[in-house]
């Protein structure tokens, strides 16, 4: 009997990325369970930093997830979730999106939580999910690296700027835990929570961990 495999989809075209992506997960993998295995989307932006962005690739993400009958779940790995309701209706297997998954892990882990985002221009969209979730309340901040993912994602310099927003969330804001905005941003977890002292939450291992234990679940 073949394992049931869970696929994580890279909705951007930047190979970096789904390369931190399958470093990340790899903690994650375990004799016997599910297969973890990460893909990027050859048709998406290089990195999804606009709603035109995450618009472009919804219909890309259902066809793929559509034309895909192997796997047993899905995983959209942009903290947008773009396409997650669309492809939730393309089918029957569970799709989880890695922003809402990411939050979830957060409020079980601390009364407020605050995000880092990459850029400025992506907190109102961020802010616009977190309404349709009804959850600003929990929110104590969202605050920008103002970097792209492809920077985000090569380290140079991002984790001394991640420990200092983390801290203006921490110490500014009131957040209790911190969620990491942007997939790419999955290598930075161990040394920021060790900085910070406080939970950080990577959404992407968030979302392949609920997708595991849904997975498992439900193959016995």
């Amino acid at each position: 009997m073949s394992r049931p495999r869970i696929l994580v989809i890279n909705p951007n075209s930047n190979p970096a990325v789904t390369q931190g992506l399958e470093d990340a997960l790899k903690p994650l993998g375990f004799e016997g369970g599910p297969e973890v295995v990460c893909q990027t989307l050859a048709e998406g932006p290089f990195g999804i930093e606009s709603q035109a962005d995450v618009d472009s690739v919804a219909m890309p993400l259902r066809r793929l997830v559509e034309g895909d009958n192997s796997s047993a779940a899905f995983v959209i790995a942009c903290y947008s979730d773009p396409g997650l309701q669309v492809c939730r209706e393309g089918t029957e297997r569970p799709v989880f999106g890695i922003a809402e998954c990411g939050v979830l892990m957060a409020l079980a882990r601390a009364e407020t939580f605050g995000v880092i985002a990459i850029a400025q221009r992506s907190i109102p969209r961020h802010m616009r999910y977190l309404r349709q979730m009804g959850l600003t309340d929990r929110l104590a901040g969202e605050r920008p690296l103002n970097m792209s993912v492809a920077e985000t994602a090569s380290g140079e310099g991002t984790v001394a700027k991640m420990i200092e927003i983390g801290r203006a969330l921490r110490d500014q804001d009131g957040a209790r835990a911190i969620v990491m905005g942007c997939a790419g941003m999955a290598r930075h977890r161990r040394p920021l929570e060790d900085a910070l002292g406080i939970p950080v939450i990577d959404p992407t291992q968030a979302a392949v961990t609920m997708a595991l234990g849904t997975v498992q679940f439900s193959a016995h």
